[in-house]
This record gives structure tokens, sequence and C-alpha cells, in this order.
């Protein structure tokens, strides 16, 4: 019998179901690699700590986060993931005070996996149409 691939897309799918809801920190511990490189929009986190930082961060702006996973396409080790999001606005974080719209954003993930865990991860999101939005009166 030859080593088990592991299913890379069901990885990703796993990242996006359980990292963005409460209690999601230890998904991080299992599911990301010590030295882990995460591009975020504006900002690049290097292991599991910092990538908690930013997450609780996203949170405290919009604590009721959603986040559907929509689509993967996976080659050998790395997964393209595009997602939607929806929530609230309901904390600081972003430059804008809260303002309890209700908002929705899409973006795409680009995970590389080794040994089952994320090692590189680059995200691309609306980001720019998000504090827009926020900002409008």
């Amino acid at each position: 019998m030859g080593k088990q691939v592991p299913d890379h897309a069901a990885l990703a799918r796993r990242w996006f179901d359980e990292i963005w809801v409460a209690g999601g920190e230890r998904a991080v511990d299992q599911l990301m690699a010590a030295d882990a490189v995460g591009c975020m929009e504006g900002r690049t986190v290097t292991g599991p700590t910092e990538f908690k930082d930013a997450r609780r961060t996203l949170l405290h702006v919009f604590p009721d986060l959603s986040v559907t996973v929509e689509d993967t396409i996976e080659q050998d080790a790395k997964v393209a993931v595009r997602w939607t999001a929806t929530a609230t606005h309901r904390g600081e974080g972003l430059g804008v005070p809260p303002t309890n719209r209700k908002v929705s954003f899409r973006g795409i993930t680009w995970l590389e996996f080794r040994d089952g865990r994320v090692v590189r991860g680059w995200d691309s999101w609306n980001l720019g149409a998000l504090l827009a939005e926020l900002q409008a009166g």
C-alpha cells in the first residue's frame, strides 16, 4: 500500500469552518504550522500566535462573522478557496467606529499545506470596498 495522500481541500474547508467561530483558536493550533506565514489584507503574520491576534481583531470588529466556502480547487498540497462572509460591524479595529451595519464581502484564499497543516496562506478580498461602505454616511 502506498502512502495516503491528505485531502487538502477538506483541510481547507475545515480551516474556514472551524477557525472563524467561537473556540476557533484550538483549530488554529491544530491546523497551522508553527512556522506558517500568512499574507492577509494589510498585514503579514508569522505563526499561530500572530494569526490568532489578527483573528481576534477581526472577530472583535465582526463578532457574528459567518464565512461560507463557495468553492475549492486543489493541486498537490495547494488549495484555492473562494468564500463569502456576512457580519455586523459592531467593534472598532478597522479605523472605523462601529456602525452596527450588516455587511457582506467575498474573497479568495490560497493555502499551502505540509504534513496536514497550513504553512503559507494568501488572502485577497474586497477590504477597500468594505471600508468605503462602512465610512459612507
